[in-house]
């Protein structure tokens, strides 16, 4: 699918995911894998498959991983023949190869989301950008997300919007009759409620309100309660890679067939 407005896609790939410490010790977050691939290049290869194939990473933590990465990822995915006497090196390309625009935007190891949102921003060249985590994968289909948005800007003038997503609970829920007795116990349910899957179109004219040294999110709740902010509804699939479990089940999802995975 082709995008006619090259929209970039801005991904927080700088935090130093504590919470999934076997892995971030020595990688950035966003460079875990799931099936052998990278979590960031499952999140870039669902927002190129609906054409969004202009990307701007905010690095931080081990940022240089993430570069070296993709800077190499031809030869990585490719099969090679080297000569070591002459240096002449033929690369012989597969099938699919992945169509990639990258801009890599240094934003400082240790600053928050809203730091590395106002540095990045430079390089985003229209009015808008669309913005997620480098750690969640879902099957939200973007392009509506987008068309969502454009509709609410030019109708209610939002500066932003997010992709509402249901939980999961971390508890086992229970139910019971007037006599305490549990007629219904649900391990792990999806929540009716919905919370931020992190898939977000911003106008570029949030930025000048982010205050240095805070959370992008907290951006988010100003323009909350100036009622500049939409939401999409998304009752799909989402998961979040917030722990070394997460992890675990991504991967086992992977092996069945996941169901973000939209591209051929």
């Amino acid at each position: 699918m082709e995008n006619r407005q090259p929209t970039p896609v801005m991904i927080l790939c700088g935090g130093k995911g504590s919470r999934l410490k076997e892995e971030t010790e020595f990688k950035p977050k966003p460079m875990v894998t799931i099936g052998g691939m990278p979590i960031l290049w499952h999140i870039m290869k669902g927002y190129s498959h609906f054409g969004y194939n202009h990307f701007i990473l905010c690095l931080g933590y081990k940022g240089s991983m993430i570069k070296d990465y993709f800077l190499n990822h031809r030869i990585y995915s490719s099969d090679i023949h080297h000569d070591t006497a002459c240096g002449h090196t033929i690369i012989h390309e597969r099938p699919g190869r992945d169509d990639f625009k990258i801009t890599f935007v240094e934003t400082g190891e240790d600053a928050l989301t809203g730091d590395r949102v106002a540095i990045a921003s430079k390089y985003v060249e229209g009015p808008q950008f669309m913005l997620t985590y480098g750690d969640g994968v879902s099957n939200v289909d973007v392009r509506s997300l987008h068309a969502f948005h454009n509709q609410l800007a030019t109708t209610q003038g939002v500066l932003g919007t997010l992709t509402g997503v249901h939980p999961r609970s971390k508890y086992g829920m229970v139910k019971t009759d007037h006599n305490g007795v549990m007629t219904e116990f649900l391990q792990k349910p999806v929540l009716n409620d919905y919370t931020n899957g992190g898939f977000m179109v911003l106008q570029k004219d949030i930025v000048p309100t982010i205050q240095k040294g805070e959370m992008i999110e907290d951006a988010i709740i100003r323009a909350t309660e100036q009622r500049k902010m939409g939401l999409y509804h998304h009752d799909g699939f989402w998961h979040c890679m917030d722990t070394y479990e997460d992890m675990k089940q991504l991967n086992q999802m992977w092996e069945k067939g996941p169901d973000w995975r939209l591209w051929g």
